[in-house]
Order: structure tokens, then C-alpha cells, then sequence
């Protein structure tokens, strides 16, 4: 390959010296080339005068003269060439030149006169390389350290296009870029442009236009960007947007969400999670250690409002902190930050798998589960990030509505482990009694979640399910609950007495207060035209409860027999016994009373009552 040169035609030349003397070079050492010609890993310059240096770049050697390079180079005019082996020149080896042969190809070019060609492609490279080669003012006007930086400043930087391809190219020139302020300068004019966009752009569409090319920089690069763009005042939400486009990008894994044993259950043999990522054979280690930096590093960026990042991605980035082993006191930040917000969260964002610390990057297999009986799921995770809630909303001194959804949050998510065989029941407990008394308005969630364990442990003893029963607060369970539990057979028999027990006595308060409306509005039965058909409403559902009675009555009944033919096979008498002939007297006499009080005789068909069965399961 040939191309063609114009040198300039001038006798001589006076040029400056590294300490300002003068150096004249005779016309014969400046308008020698010809033409470069590449031959293998070999430049060569053809002129009517040899070369009299070889200078080597990155295993491309350069066959050049010395006189032009020295002219415009000091570093190389401070040189003591040794004498050449192989020829009667000088040899010369580049260490560490920045940009490559390539950079120094554009750069040798110059030196001999042939027209410069800037682009936002090579003006890094070559800002790096003038600087290098010590190609300065004092050498020559119009040196090529004044010409690229001129170049970088008044062109690069007013483009957002060119400042990306720029920055870019940065990342193979550390540390010449970072010292010669290209990185910071790139960095600033990006988070000059996107903090302008921010105060224009309010919609996603807007605002998110440059996150993909944002998202293309090496980490640290990043992090420069994402401290220039807070440096701005810039919206937190705005900020954690970019965070999270690039934790997308560059931490393949992300986006799996686990759904408990209906996502993936035992009884497989291959890894349950994985990283599609994860190098394979020898540089799988290096790539979990650059995941752990890049974890670590976006935790740090996070803006520390609530509003800047969803619950979900906290969530998401705790996965991951926790799967590439990373620092204790960042897994515990972010567990404190996603207590802060555990209301928005979602019960399979929390399913986080239990880790093996003996393998970086990599979840314990399902076969392993078996045979330590380890859990599936991190349950310790989940209350440390309960306990946080509780503390920050204590520390807050917010109202309590929160709570509400963390409360039904937390059965859901006891209701899925609820299925791993190896959950001990004391971890159940801690988790389900983390939250005060008053935090469940209802316990359907909570009597789910008990059914659903004790569904998975079948051989679970006696007092371990009565243990597990005291849990929930009878009185707080729906008629569906309390119908359900009625017929339950995994249930302990006192619990099953405490719901119809606490049951009936709702029954009765509603009887009563539906009697009490109903004797009220007929005392207004002149003054309002609707108040027979409200009254007829009224003693319609009264009739249905009563029915509902009636039913618990029998399955008391059906009780009390049972237990009657326990106690019988025992030498002393049960007190169980007597305790049940005292409530169903009690029972009886206040019903009576009741329906003396209505005035009506109550009938129920014999077709009404449903048959006492107690083998039926939560749906």
C-alpha cells in the first residue's frame, strides 16, 4: 500500500530545541519522503535518503528518519539513541504509547506534512499521544498538542454525539485521558446537556432519549456522568431512572422474578437460577468480580430519596448484592432502604433465594436443599427488612396505614414459603409475629398461610400445631374463614372450637343489631314510604343468620358427641365435657331468648343444615 506525499520544498528549517536553543536542520533531512509503504507489521518511508531510525509501537515497527520526529517531538529529541544492530541507524521501543501503532501512524504523518485529519474517533488517542511525545508550542507553532486540543474544546464539546464517541474511546487511554481532564470535561458537558433536558422534557419519552447511550460507558465512567448530573441539582426520580436503565444493561439477571414453588420446585436437577451472563470455564470469576463492582458502585450513586427508585429495583438490586457476595454493609443498606418503601412492594420481589457463599455466583441446587436442609428462600432477609419498616415507622411517627398493606404483603409471602418442607415452624412464627396485633385487620391471609404449612408438614405434632395455631386471632377471621376451619382436619380441636366459638358470638352481635335496626325503623314506618321493604330486607337476613346458627349449632353438637366418646375411654372425668354441656345451656337459653323477643317461630328444613365435614382444604 502506497500513498503519495507532498513534502514542503524549503532549504532549511530553524526549529526550537527542548531548552530553547536553536537547531537547524538542512533541507536534505526535511523533503525526503516520498511515499509509506506497510509490509506485514513493517512501515517503511521511500525516499532518496535512508532511514536512519526504527522505532517500534505495539509490535508494528516504523523505518523512519529521525530529523522530523525530533523537530516536533521533544520526548523523542531527549533520547540517546543506542546505535542499530541490524543496520547503521538507531533503534528505538515505544512502552505503553497511547492509542497504539494506529495513533502513531496519524501522528508520524503529521510530522512529515501530510494534512491532519481530526474526527471525533482519533482526537482522544491523539491529544494523548502529543502529550506523550511532548509535541508542544515551544517546538513548533501550530504543534499538534495545541491543534487536538483546540480541536476537543471548541468542536467535541458542543456536540452531544461527539462528546459520547469521545468519552468512549477514553476508556483504553488510562490514565492519560483522566489527567489531561478529558474524561472530566466529556463528563460535564453531558451533565450540562441532560440537566438542560431535564428542565425542558417532562415526559418519559423525553426524558429517557439518552439513557441507552449513557448506558453504553464502562463503570467508572459512568459514575463520573451520574456525579456531574447530581452536581446539577437534577430531579432524584430523573437520576434513578439512568441507574436503573443501565443496572439493566450490564447485570444480566435482573429482570427474573421467582414465584415461589409454582416458578420452580424441588425435585430438579439443574441450577434453579441462573446468570445467562456468567463467563464460561476460566474467566467465569473475573466476570462475577466486575458484576460485584458494578453492583456496588450503582448502590452508592443512589440518590437517597424514596421517590428516586422503585421498591421493586431495590429488591432486585438486593438479589443480586447477595448472589455476587458483596459487602455486608451494602446488603444492609439496601435492606433499609427497601424497609422504608416495603409497602410497594411485591410478595415475589421478595422470594430471594438462599445463597451458597461457598460459590460466588451461583444458587444452591435443589438436590443440595434436600440433603442440608437448607430453605429455598433467604426468610432472615425478610425480617431484618420487616424490622426496618417497623423502625422507620416508629422513627417517622407516620400514621399506621402502612402497615395494612405490609400486613397482607407478609401473609402472601408466608403463604408461598409456606410449601418449603424444610422451613422449620420457628421460622414461620418469628415471621409471622413480627408485626403488632393490631396490624392484621383480618387474619384470612394469616389462617392461609397456617393451612398451607401445615398442608406441606403433615407429620408436624400435636403441640407444634396448636403452637402454630396461636397465631392468628380467631375473632378476626371472615365466615368464609371460619366455615373452612370448621371442617378443617389439620386444625387442632381447640382452635376449631375457638372459631365457631368466636364465630357465634359474632353471629349473635349481628343478630342482634340487625333486631335493633329493624325495631327502629319500624317506628318510622309513617314518615318514609320505603320502610316496609327495608324492614322485609331486614328480617331476611335475620332468618339467614339465623340459619347460619343453626348450622354452627349442629356442628357444636357433632363436637360435643365426639369429644363425650373420648372422654368416656378415659378413667377420670374429661372436663372437657362439662365444659361443652355449659355453653351449649348457655347457647340455647340466649337463641331462646332471642326468638321469644322476634315474636316469630323460626323454621329451618331439615335439607338446610350441611352435613359436619372436616376434610376439606384452603383454596
Amino acid at each position: 500500500m502506497k500513498k503519495s506525499l507532498t513534502p514542503p520544498q524549503t532549504p532549511e528549517c530553524d526549529y526550537k530545541g527542548t531548552h530553547g536553543q536553536s537547531i537547524v536542520i538542512p533541507s536534505k533531512h526535511i523533503t525526503i519522503a516520498n511515499s509509506f509503504e506497510k509490509k506485514e507489521h513493517s512501515w517503511f518511508i521511500t525516499s532518496h535518503v535512508p532511514t536512519d531510525l526504527t522505532i517500534e509501537v505495539q509490535d508494528v515497527t516504523f523505518n523512519v528518519h529521525k530529523y522530523p520526529l525530533v523537530s516536533k517531538c521533544g520526548y523523542i529529541g531527549r533520547l540517546e539513541f543506542q546505535p542499530s544492530i541490524s543496520n547503521f541507524g538507531y533503534d528505538l521501543k515505544l512502552e505503553s504509547f497511547p492509542g497504539g501503532s494506529e495513533t502513531f501512524e496519524i501522528i508520524l504523518k503529521f510530522c512529515y506534512g501530510l494534512p491532519l485529519d481530526l474526527n471525533p474517533n482519533n482526537i482522544a488517542p491523539l491529544r494523548c499521544a502529543s502529550e506523550f511525545l511532548e509535541m508542544t508550542e515551544d517546538l513548533q507553532d501550530g504543534n499538534l498538542i495545541s491543534k487536538t486540543e483546540a480541536f476537543l474544546t471548541f468542536v467535541v464539546l458542543s456536540s452531544w454525539k461527539d462528546t459520547i464517541t469521545v468519552l468512549k474511546s477514553c476508556e483504553t487511554l488510562s490514565p492519560w485521558a483522566e489527567n489531561l481532564q478529558i474524561v472530566r470535561r466529556c463528563c460535564d458537558s453531558i451533565a450540562w446537556k441532560t440537566s438542560r433536558e431535564n428542565i425542558v422534557g417532562d415526559t418519559d419519552c423525553q426524558e429517557g432519549w439518552w439513557f441507552n447511550e449513557v448506558a453504553t460507558f464502562r463503570i467508572d465512567h459512568f459514575m463520573r456522568i451520574i456525579t456531574a448530573i447530581k452536581a446539577k441539582s437534577t430531579r432524584p426520580e430523573f437520576i434513578g431512572k439512568c441507574i436503573m436503565h443501565y443496572a439493566e444493561r450490564w447485570l444480566p439477571g435482573m429482570d427474573v422474578e421467582f414465584e415461589g414453588q409454582r416458578g420452580y420446585g424441588f425435585g430438579k436437577n439443574d441450577l434453579q437460577f441462573g446468570i445467562l451472563s456468567r463467563s464460561k470455564e476460566d474467566g467465569g470469576y473475573v466476570h462475577s468480580k466486575e458484576q460485584k463492582i458494578i453492583i456496588e458502585s450503582l448502590v452508592s450513586v443512589l440518590p437517597p430519596q424514596n421517590e428516586a427508585v422503585s421498591c421493586k429495583f431495590l429488591l432486585r438490586m438486593l438479589k443480586m448484592a447477595m448472589l455476587y457476595s458483596a459487602s455486608p454493609a451494602l446488603i444492609s443498606e439496601l435492606e433499609k432502604r427497601v424497609g422504608m418503601i416495603l409497602e410497594d412492594a411485591n410478595v415475589n420481589d421478595l422470594l430471594i433465594p438462599s445463597c451458597n457463599n461457598a460459590d460466588q455466583g451461583k444458587l444452591v441446587n435443589t438436590v443440595h436443599l434436600k440433603n442440608a436442609q437448607c430453605t429455598m428462600h433467604d426468610t432472615e432477609v425478610v425480617q431484618r427488612i420487616v424490622e426496618y419498616f417497623l423502625m422507620h415507622e416508629q422513627q417517622e411517627q407516620q400514621q399506621k396505614t402502612g402497615r395494612i398493606n405490609v400486613s397482607k404483603l407478609l401473609d402472601n409471602y408466608l403463604a408461598e414459603i409456606a410449601e418449603d418442607p424444610n422451613l422449620s415452624i420457628t421460622k414461620f412464627q418469628i415471621l409471622a409475629e413480627l408485626l403488632p396485633e393490631n396490624a392484621r385487620t383480618c387474619d384470612d391471609g394469616l389462617y392461609r398461610a397456617i393451612d398451607t404449612y401445615l398442608k406441606t408438614h403433615p407429620s408436624l405434632p400435636e403441640h407444634d400445631r396448636r403452637r402454630l395455631c396461636r397465631i392468628m386471632n380467631c375473632s378476626k377471621l371472615s365466615l368464609d374463614a371460619c366455615m373452612h376451619a370448621a371442617q378443617n382436619d389439620r386444625l387442632p380441636m381447640r382452635t376449631i372450637v375457638q372459631v365457631l366459638f368466636s364465630e357465634q358470638v359474632k353471629m349473635r352481635t349481628a343478630m342482634q343489631e340487625k333486631e335493633s335496626q329493624s325495631g327502629n325503623n319500624s317506628e318510622q314506618e309513617g314518615n318514609h314510604s320505603s320502610t316496609d321493604a327495608d324492614i322485609k330486607n331486614l328480617k331476611a337476613e335475620l332468618e339467614n343468620v339465623k340459619i347460619k346458627m343453626a348450622e354452627l349449632q349442629s356442628d357444636y353438637s357433632e363436637l360435643q358427641q365426639e369429644y363425650e366418646r373420648i372422654g368416656s375411654k378415659q378413667k377420670n372425668v374429661s372436663g372437657w365435657s362439662l365444659g361443652w354441656r355449659k355453653i351449649k345451656n348457655s347457647f340455647h337459653a340466649k337463641v331462646e331468648g332471642n326468638e321469644t323477643g322476634e315474636g316469630q317461630q323460626r323454621s329451618s328444613p331439615a335439607g338446610s343444615r350441611l352435613p359436619f365435614r372436616r376434610r376439606s382444604s384452603m383454596p
